[in-house]
């Protein structure tokens, strides 16, 4: 039982700067059987005066938000045994384009927390970016139908058809852990076949499409790349910490779309090296 869709600016301060986000966020408490109905007031209120401290005090991120809410939660609703707040925001972080020039480029934020009463606070922060995937399929095949021998260094990439791809990326994490939101966005971005910008000029479009055209990737690999990047780039996160990887790629010579996710944990990924 709860409430959703409700917007509130939110004030973070990370690494000496201040960014205001306008945030929506959504509440829910369990509810016993033997009551009818939740105090729905008392949600809107816990949410109120801990974006309002946030003002004052700037918080370290929406995760930290989560967890704040969550818990105070359970201290209004005195019979409730389980509180879980889910948060979004749009953001933006300056770029650089192929030819040097900076660029606010736009992504998502998500986070959550849950929490059990007696049985711990647990946090989650994720990050959704849009890049671009060439297929590496259609290339082999182009190459075949050709007959296009091994290509030189420095010569262009054999076609192939594009996609739009949206990959989503997802740490929950035990409350005392922290994980940097702008890392996240930099380990998807990096797993792309290009990324890519709001205003490229001429050039840099061209550039934008080669780069694509010479790092080919599945949906698969965009997972699995991601997975990688997160697994090396954490190395103090508990074994127990989740991991999810949602990847989609909006087919350009199909009406469907291609999705590859993997919901594992840490240790999974680390015994896989073994």
């Amino acid at each position: 039982m709860g409430v959703t869709g409700v917007k509130k600016p939110v004030q973070v301060h990370r690494d000496g700067r201040n960014t205001c986000l306008t945030c929506v966020i959504d509440v829910f408490v369990d509810l016993p059987s033997t009551q009818r109905g939740s105090h729905l007031s008392r949600n809107l209120e816990v949410i109120a005066e801990i974006v309002e401290q946030g003002v004052a005090s700037p918080i370290k991120g929406l995760e930290v938000l989560a967890a704040d809410i969550c818990r105070k939660l359970l201290e209004r609703h005195d019979y409730a045994t389980y509180a879980e707040v889910r948060l979004s925001a749009d953001y933006f972080l300056e770029r650089s384009l192929p030819t040097g020039r900076r660029s606010n480029e736009s992504y998502k934020l998500i986070a959550s927390a849950t929490h059990k009463r007696g049985n711990g606070l647990m946090k989650m922060i994720g990050v959704q970016v849009v890049g671009m995937t060439a297929c590496p399929c259609a290339m082999e095949t182009v190459d075949e139908l050709q007959g296009s021998t091994l290509k030189k260094e420095g010569c262009l990439p054999t076609i192939t058809h594009n996609q739009r791809n949206v990959t989503t990326a997802m740490l929950e994490v035990p409350e005392e852990f922290d994980v940097e939101a702008d890392d996240l966005i930099e380990i998807v971005e990096s797993s792309f076949s290009s990324p890519t910008f709001e205003i490229l000029k001429r050039t840099e479009e061209a550039h934008v499409v080669i780069t694509a055209h010479r790092n080919p990737k599945f949906v698969e690999d965009v997972v699995r790349d991601n997975l990688a990047a997160i697994l090396n780039r954490y190395p103090l996160l508990p074994d127990d910490t989740v991991v999810t990887v949602r990847s989609e790629s909006e087919e350009s010579i199909h009406k469907h779309n291609a999705m590859a996710e993997r919901v594992t944990t840490l240790g999974e990924l680390r015994a896989d090296l073994v």
